[in-house]
């Protein structure tokens, strides 16, 4: 079983989800009593969003780098970043590590290119929503159509994650404007959605949505699981 290098803390109660999944797929996949082998570097995600408010996004990209490289020299065969928006610089920090980086991105594209869907939409940080190093690397490498909300819905999203989700608040008035911004999105002919945030996933599931939803949270972890157990 190869280690999986974490880098959690964006924010931590999605990093708890990380945890869970990883260990529940690989004792499914192996039985009992077999659990996950995890390397995790948990962030202080107040110095995170402070940078990311700033636009600092070179001083994130060295610190990933060099988080990434802790975990690789204590051991990791690979590495995760549990958050969708720090993703903009995993181009940098796999150029500066030696053991694969699993693209959160490519977790989503793939499933939804198993399930043949060509039109997504796209839910997330306005950093996830609006750049595009996630966006268009679903669309170039899968051929996949992507959109997104309005501005003003952008704007809503963003403001519950970094206000509620990432201190574990779920509204129930939150959570009907998510539906209602879906509802926006199937209009606009997506045939499924991206849960492009990690902490969204606490809020939405299944149920919330007339439209299949792709939790990158869980799809992640199961790639990193598929990933440490393709030898057995």
């Amino acid at each position: 079983m190869k280690k999986i290098g974490l880098i959690g803390g964006m924010s931590w109660e999605s990093t708890v989800d990380y945890y869970k999944i990883l260990n529940r797929e690989v004792k499914k996949r192996l039985g009992e009593p077999h659990s996950a082998e995890i390397i995790m570097y948990s962030v202080d995600f107040a110095e995170i969003e402070k940078h990311q408010s700033a636009g600092e996004w070179g001083k994130l990209s060295e610190k990933m780098i060099s988080i990434a490289q802790k975990l690789e020299a204590a051991g990791a065969e690979m590495i995760l970043i549990g958050a969708n928006t720090m993703h903009q610089m995993a181009p940098r920090v796999q150029a500066d590590i030696t053991i694969p980086l699993l693209h959160i991105a490519d977790a989503a594209a793939e499933k939804i290119e198993a399930e043949a869907y060509k039109k997504v939409g796209l839910l997330g940080t306005k950093y996830t929503m609006e750049g595009d190093f996630y966006k268009n690397r679903i669309e170039e490498k899968y051929d996949l159509e992507v959109i997104i909300p309005e501005s003003e819905a952008r704007d809503y999203i963003h403001q519950v994650i970094y206000q509620e989700l990432i201190s574990g608040i779920l509204k129930d008035e939150s959570r009907e404007q998510f539906k209602k911004i879906i509802e926006s999105l199937k209009e606009k002919g997506a045939e499924g959605i991206i849960l492009g945030c990690t902490e969204i996933p606490l809020l939405i599931k299944d149920q919330d949505s007339s439209l299949p939803l792709f939790n990158t949270t869980e799809l992640h972890a199961k790639k990193a699981v598929q990933f440490a157990l393709k030898e057995f």
